[in-house]
């Protein structure tokens, strides 16, 4: 097996860089530089599509998902030598989507084989750009509190309603949504749908953010047409759906407190700062790197089915917190240049404005307190 992995990183280090533009192993200097895909995907220069369709057509955005549903088939450990090799020339992810690090998994565990052979290629192949419609404004932590409604009409759903923090809603093709199909009862009549964006009756409003950034919208569904055939799993059991869902954008946010290549903050610390911050960076670094070496582990415990089910909460408080703290540390170790917010020389305020938007990391995806209340109660086992 060993060999068999040794040819293996071989032939995918020689294709990697006879593959990989040279554009695509340069930091990512912006949101800008990050390639979603979709149906009105503009690349952000030719280098960028050309990636993505080399390792689209070699399942490689999705290295581990079938290659029936337009993955690449590989083994745990392949696609973690994907991953090294990547890493190991800069490589630029890509593909950012939804549908690969949330309704993926959930398709593949939950979905008929027609809504998998129907969207997991396109998924794949960076083809749709998917949202998450799951909270709503009075449904936040309490997610299962929610009241967007799906009448059952025979041969569809009329769907009616609001969501709110949905991210880049009005940029998605398609949408991933919880509704309520029972309302008698609460978690146990949910049901969890999909849609087109483009249905006549979704409309969208960017919420403005303090940091000048509108990431978010309200949506909404105003007597909504959604074919039967869209239902996944059962109807009433959306719950069972939205919990793994849930684990899996956890485990997304939590790679937030990950940097690509090398991290910026220790390349700052190295060009001389103050020694009292360059001790806070070696700390930070120390923190960080223990931090990639548990998310390995979690993830080869998470393929091979033995992690426990509520390490995705861990993974994405710690990994918050540790986003946060790298981007307070970027502003330290800046100075009063990194107040700047407008001007091509600090691009557009680029460093203040990804340090106000890792406050919202706190809240997306479960505020940070719910999950502090997760871990208390299924791994430390606190009384309630």
């Amino acid at each position: 097996m060993t060999e068999d992995l040794d040819a293996f990183r071989a032939e995918t280090r020689a294709w990697l860089e006879e593959n990989c533009p040279a554009a695509m192993r340069e930091p990512v200097r912006s949101d800008k530089d990050a390639c979603w895909g979709g149906r009105n995907y503009v690349p952000s220069c030719p280098e960028q599509k050309q990636w993505l369709d080399r390792m689209g057509a070699r399942g490689w955005t999705v290295p581990d998902w079938p290659k029936a549903y337009g993955g690449g088939g590989l083994t745990a450990a392949e696609t973690k030598v994907l991953r090294e090799e990547m890493k190991r020339i800069n490589a630029r992810n890509p593909l950012n989507s939804f549908g690969i690090s949330m309704l993926g998994p959930a398709l593949l565990k939950y979905g008929s084989e027609a809504q998998k052979l129907e969207h997991l290629p396109r998924i794949a192949r960076g083809e749709i750009r998917w949202c998450q419609g799951y909270s709503e404004p009075n449904a936040g932590s309490d997610l299962a509190g929610l009241a967007t409604s799906a009448e059952d009409m025979g041969d569809h759903f009329l769907v009616n309603g609001q969501k709110v923090w949905t991210s880049y809603a009005d940029e998605a093709d398609w949408i991933f949504c919880l509704v309520r199909t029972d309302k008698s009862v609460k978690q146990a009549g949910i049901s969890f749908l999909l849609f087109d964006m483009a249905s006549e009756g979704v409309s969208t409003k960017p919420i403005l953010l303090i940091s000048g950034y509108s990431p978010f919208c309200e949506t909404f569904f105003d007597n909504v047409k959604v074919p039967k055939a869209n239902l996944v799993h059962e109807l009433n059991k959306g719950w069972d759906v939205a919990k793994y869902l849930l684990g899996h954008e956890r485990e997304m946010i939590s790679g937030f407190g990950l940097a690509a290549g090398e991290d910026p903050l220790v390349t700052a610390a190295r060009k001389g700062i103050d020694p009292l911050l360059r001790a806070q960076v070696a700390l930070f670094e120390v923190r960080a790197r223990a931090f990639s070496a548990m998310s390995e582990k979690f993830l080869d415990e998470l393929k091979a089915g033995k992690a426990h089910p509520a390490q995705p909460s861990m993974m994405k408080y710690y990994g918050t917190e540790l986003n946060k703290t790298r981007h307070e540390l970027l502003m330290a170790a800046g100075g009063s240049d990194t107040l700047e917010w407008e001007s091509a020389a600090s691009n557009h305020g680029a460093a203040p404005r990804a340090w106000l938007r890792t406050k919202a990391n706190s809240i997306e995806g479960g505020t940070s307190e719910i999950q502090l209340n997760i871990i208390a109660k299924r791994i430390l086992d606190l009384p309630s």
